[in-house]
């Protein structure tokens, strides 16, 4: 099962694209983990994923995302790549969301 939950903060404001069959959403989100390393220090780690919406999660997400929001995001990983214009694939993670919501 291809399933993933996340937790964080909008990083940027939501693009939206509007084709002749739908929409696409598409923004980033930060997640930040913390713990304490051997030093017994506190270390944070974020990490910025490529969340992607279609349709009418895209419409909830017009309404719902702004940057520096939290937000809670259920979806897939997909992974893509292409060839840019140098000649070098470019590789690509991103969610796909199926749920998109308010964290409070």
């Amino acid at each position: 099962m291809n399933s993933v939950k996340l937790i964080g903060n909008v990083g940027s404001d939501l693009n939206l694209l509007t084709f002749e069959n739908g929409k696409k959403a598409s923004f980033s989100l930060a997640t930040t983990e913390s713990y304490k390393n051997k030093q017994n220090e506190d270390v944070k780690n974020t990490t910025w994923h490529n969340v992607v919406a279609w349709g009418k999660i895209a419409d909830v997400c017009n309404d719902l995302i702004s940057k520096g929001k939290r937000v809670q995001i259920e979806g897939k990983l997909n992974y893509r790549n292409y060839v840019n214009k140098e000649n070098k694939t470019v590789y690509i993670t991103e969610i796909i969301a199926y749920k998109v919501s308010e964290e409070q």
